[in-house]
């Protein structure tokens, strides 16, 4: 929610979650992006973050 107007890379989000030890393994922020993401969905019936292909993940205008 702090970036909201922005699309952020894998990168970007395991470096905000960097007391993790996931060590570069960009498969597990698919993992953990798709369990709020299905969250949001079911709730409230649309897609709550979005993927930029080639970018990252961002959140809908």
């Amino acid at each position: 929610m702090r970036h909201r107007d922005s699309v952020l890379s894998k990168r970007q989000v395991l470096e905000d979650v960097r007391e993790a030890d996931w060590r570069g393994r960009s498969y597990i922020v698919e993992l953990y992006i798709s369990y709020p993401r299905k969250k949001v969905d079911t709730l409230f019936g649309r897609n709550g973050i979005e993927t930029v292909r080639g970018l990252g993940y961002g959140l809908p205008s």
